[in-house]
């Protein structure tokens, strides 16, 4: 099991990256398609089913036009 997912810095990632969703007024569905993923591989991403990497959190970031940065204050 990775323990990276259940830290506490990487859950507080999380709940940053869901709350930038909601302030871009996005779906998960929304967000999947400009990804070209399912809807799903959003869903996992945001309770920590799925570990992001770097290169897939500045996609997000672009996405929510955020500094990815901001995923880490």
């Amino acid at each position: 099991v990775d323990k990276g997912v259940y830290r506490k810095e990487y859950q507080q990632m999380i709940v940053k990256l869901r709350q930038a969703r909601a302030e871009s007024g996005l779906m998960q569905s929304e967000v999947a398609k400009k990804l070209g993923k399912p809807q799903s591989y959003v869903s996992k991403v945001e309770v920590g089913q799925r570990r992001l990497d770097p290169t897939e959190l500045m996609r997000f970031a672009k996405i929510y036009k955020k500094d990815i940065g901001s995923f880490f204050r």
